[in-house]
């Protein structure tokens, strides 16, 4: 096998995995029956019993690849070595996808059939991340969009706050919003970015052709280099002098608008 093949079946293995931390939400990937764990990893210092014992009974159980690592190697896999309590699990989800899965349009009426996806930019408030998945698992969007750096990790506490739905939520990923934002241009996606300020209502953006819905960060919204790359800006009408929806409203809305 040569090392560019290898890196490409490193990649492929990665592209649909996420990995969880901490004991309690790895015994509950164990005990669910609709998750399939991929790796677990142990940090070769722990006491073997109690939860530990359990979820290594279940890994055997359901024939998942079991790897000891040294604390500091742990922390690297979880990225949280604070509060992993010494371990993590790999989980494969079928629907957590690499952009790239969507293509350009076969032919022009593929091209003017609605698809409508929302992408995140610098959404860092986990509560947030799992309300708005759930939103999107639930709505006719094509999918969520969630770059790699600059939003909050797919962690134990989006699950919880996606009550979840982050398992039955078509999700892409990406580097970053900007890499996303050039690939979506390039495979025929107008790109909104969504402001107060914006020019073009909601209600306004046709019900025909491919929809990228950006939605920006809790605090200052969508940043600069995502506004210049917008191809327009859409806003959410309000009344009663209100300026402002919280960003997991707003992507509910966005979200439904199909929908009469």
């Amino acid at each position: 096998m040569t090392d560019s093949q290898s890196y490409i079946d490193r990649k492929s293995y990665f592209d649909n995995l996420i990995t969880i931390y901490g004991r309690k939400p790895v015994l509950e990937v164990f005990q669910a029956t609709d998750i399939q764990p991929k790796r677990l990893h142990l940090a070769d210092s722990n006491q073997i019993s109690g939860i530990l014992k359990e979820i290594l009974a279940l890994a055997n159980r359901k024939n998942t690849e079991i790897h000891y690592h040294s604390k500091k190697a742990l922390s690297r896999i979880s990225k949280n070595g604070k509060q992993d309590q010494g371990i993590a699990v790999d989980i494969e989800v079928p629907r957590y996808q690499a952009l790239e899965t969507l293509t350009k349009p076969a032919d022009d009426a593929e091209q003017d059939t609605l698809t409508e996806i929302i992408a995140l930019d610098r959404i860092t408030n986990p509560q947030n991340l799992g309300m708005i998945i759930r939103s999107v698992a639930a709505s006719p969007c094509r999918g969520l969009l969630i770059p790699r750096n600059g939003c909050a990790r797919l962690d134990p506490l989006v699950i919880k706050a996606s009550a979840g739905t982050l398992f039955r939520a078509q999700i892409y990923h990406c580097d970053t919003i900007d890499s996303g934002i050039e690939y979506l241009k390039a495979t025929g996606f107008e790109v909104l970015g969504l402001a107060a300020n914006g020019t073009l209502a909601l209600s306004d953006v046709s019900q025909t052709g491919r929809h990228v819905f950006v939605l920006g960060n809790e605090t200052s919204g969508i940043s600069d280099s995502v506004r210049h790359a917008c191809d327009d800006i859409v806003s959410i009408p309000l009344a009663n002098a209100i300026e402002s929806l919280n960003v997991s409203v707003a992507a509910s809305i966005v979200s439904f608008r199909t929908v009469s």
